[in-house]
């Protein structure tokens, strides 16, 4: 039987590379991605067309509920997205306060149900700073007790966590991914802003690999 995996899906360029790459190893792919209630929904809509595209099951759950206990992120409420690159102070009102542990929870929930064994997860070396759920250690303790949460263990798999988002681009670019199809911007307008931390990330990621970014900015 093709071994089954959950892949957490944002609809952004980290996660997309990661869904083709599980979808390439030939297991049946279950992409999942939450709706946490983040300001816009574009990741989410670039996400279902994305997962169309490549004939992967995709559920779409609402926690946004969450708001009531986790607010007060740029990302989550009416706070400014500030703007530069991420190694600047401004951007941790981007962190959702235990964002990725909540996501990762649920994850691994739905892999239990679905007989699945590893829930894939787009955390890299460019989120180490600005993000603690997006660490090493952080990730080695979740895996550590995601091996007893249930009777069955799950694996979290982070193929990505010791790379940069160049390094993600440039894997991704090999696998000829169209990255037309992801959306980064912390702003849902038509354009992507180009000035905030996740646009200034990528566009250096492409600059990198002397690659064009297909995506239209302001």
């Amino acid at each position: 039987m093709v071994q089954k995996v959950v892949v957490i899906f944002s609809g952004g360029m980290d996660s997309f590379t990661v869904l083709n790459m599980a979808v390439k190893d030939g297991y049946e792919v279950h992409a999942l991605s939450f709706n946490y209630g983040q300001r816009h929904s574009k990741e989410l809509d670039y996400a279902s067309r994305a997962c169309k595209i490549l004939g992967v099951a995709h559920k779409i759950i609402d926690i946004s509920a969450i708001n009531e206990l986790i607010g007060g992120s740029s990302l989550t409420s009416d706070v400014d997205i500030p703007e530069g690159h991420y190694a600047e102070e401004s951007m941790k009102s981007t962190v959702v306060p235990n964002r990725n542990m909540i996501l990762l929870s649920m994850a691994v929930g739905y892999a239990v149900s679905l007989d699945a064994n590893k829930v894939y997860y787009g955390a890299h070396s460019g989120d180490h700073d600005i993000y603690p759920d997006c660490r090493p250690e952080f990730v080695e303790r979740m895996n550590d007790v995601c091996a007893i949460a249930n009777y069955e263990k799950i694996e979290i798999v982070s193929p990505f966590l010791y790379q940069s988002k160049i390094d993600i681009l440039t894997a991704g670019l090999n696998m000829r991914l169209d990255y037309g199809l992801t959306w980064t911007c912390y702003n849902g307008r038509e354009k992507a802003c180009g000035k905030c931390g996740a646009c200034q990330e990528r566009l250096e990621a492409f600059e990198k690999n002397d690659c064009i970014d297909p995506l239209s900015y302001e």
